[in-house]
């Protein structure tokens, strides 16, 4: 029913795959299948559109490609090929035109939000759905060219080389791209052994200690650099002992100095349960802070807030759910924060889901300590 309605239907519904916090975990559990098990091209009409849209060059080197897809994602799929060479690769296609009737229906739930806004206008400044909205049209406009994840690519690989010095990114690898190989609609890559996380948690096997290096991969990109791979949920990562292959980078985070600056002070103070920093921290980084009794009041209402939270595991409380009525406290209470936080809630909604799907008695602030003191040196050292 999802795939039925859409690319937008199925971009939200992969939002929500890991907010075990909010739906059943049967529904979440389904969910995640719009990772990779999304309506494939027949074989047979795959072939046709190959040689209709592949670039020359790449007709004229490609050996052979099995007709049967390795995955089918919401944007593209993928087939295994081999080229003249004897290299094994992956071939990617986009699926369809889905521009027009994408555009479309944004345009129509970005009316329906407007209609909303009016009726409840602070909704606007607790969720910001017309910029959560946004986020996803322009992640998946990204993703509709091909070209902008080998563009995604060299930013992150250029982060990593420059940083490589300071912080260990050894457990970070990304495939190559043949970019001649390659255009807009069909690209063509290194084929990388292993399994994604989303199918390692299914099939439980990957452990809590390799999400945790996951977390300090993405964390230091995040929170030192403030660029970051902007989508980086299960089905786009490959895991094989050492490390991690990051997949589908066309879509890039960035996030402001006082804002990453914040939070990271935010999450320290949160990691040691010091719940009166924490408020400090938020009211710190927001745009239009608060003061005097105004502050009191939300340092006891965060405070409260919390107070299940505390040696809680991830199956008890969600970080997740607390995160978003943390904003909605501070919005409530006076509070302004720059819009674009959107994507680094995304990213904690993503690893919250994961680690509810591998440990689920983890009490992750706890064991997340010793990467946020190694963000800060590293944020001290920038």
């Amino acid at each position: 029913m999802i795939q039925r309605e859409g690319l937008l239907a199925v971009k939200i519904g992969q939002t929500y795959a890991l907010r075990v916090d909010f739906l059943p975990e049967a529904s979440c559990l389904t969910l995640t299948r719009l990772y990779r098990h999304t309506d494939s091209i027949p074989p047979v009409r795959f072939k046709e559109m190959l040689k209709q849209r592949a670039p020359a060059l790449l007709l004229e080197e490609l050996e052979s490609c099995e007709d049967a897809p390795l995955a089918s994602a919401s944007v593209g799929q993928v087939h295994l090929g081999r080229l003249r060479n004897g290299e094994r690769v992956v071939v990617k296609m986009v699926k369809t035109d889905y521009r027009e009737r994408f555009m479309a229906d944004v345009r129509s739930l970005r009316r329906f939000i407007r209609l909303i806004l009016l009726v409840y206008p602070k909704l606007e400044r607790v969720a910001d759905p017309l910029g959560i909205l946004g986020t996803i049209e322009q992640g998946t406009l990204d993703e509709l060219d091909l070209r902008r994840e080998a563009a995604g690519q060299h930013v992150l690989m250029d982060l990593k080389s420059r940083h490589a010095g300071e912080f260990d990114l050894s457990g970070m690898r990304f495939p190559k791209i043949h970019e001649a190989l390659s255009n807009d609609v069909v690209m063509v890559s290194e084929y990388v052994e292993g399994c994604t996380v989303d199918e390692l948690l299914e099939r439980r096997e990957i452990g809590y200690d390799a999400l945790l290096e996951l977390f300090r991969l993405h964390g230091f990109f995040t929170f030192c650099v403030g660029t970051f791979h902007g989508d980086i949920h299960p089905g786009n990562l490959i895991y094989r002992e050492g490390g991690f292959t990051f997949l589908d980078t066309g879509v890039i985070g960035h996030v402001g100095e006082k804002l990453r600056k914040g939070l990271l002070a935010f999450f320290q103070a949160l990691s040691e349960f010091d719940y009166p920093a924490c408020a400090r921290a938020l009211n710190a980084m927001a745009d239009q802070g608060i003061e005097g009794g105004r502050f009191r009041e939300f340092e006891l209402q965060l405070t409260e807030l919390y107070r299940d939270f505390t040696g809680s595991t991830v199956a008890q409380v969600s970080l997740t759910r607390k995160m978003m009525e943390t904003i909605r406290l501070g919005v409530n209470h006076g509070m302004v924060f720059e819009k674009g936080m959107y994507p680094i809630i995304k990213s904690l909604m993503y690893m919250d889901g994961m680690v509810l799907r591998c440990n689920p008695q983890a009490v992750l602030m706890k064991d997340m300590r010793p990467f946020l003191a190694e963000f800060q040196r590293g944020m001290s050292a920038q």
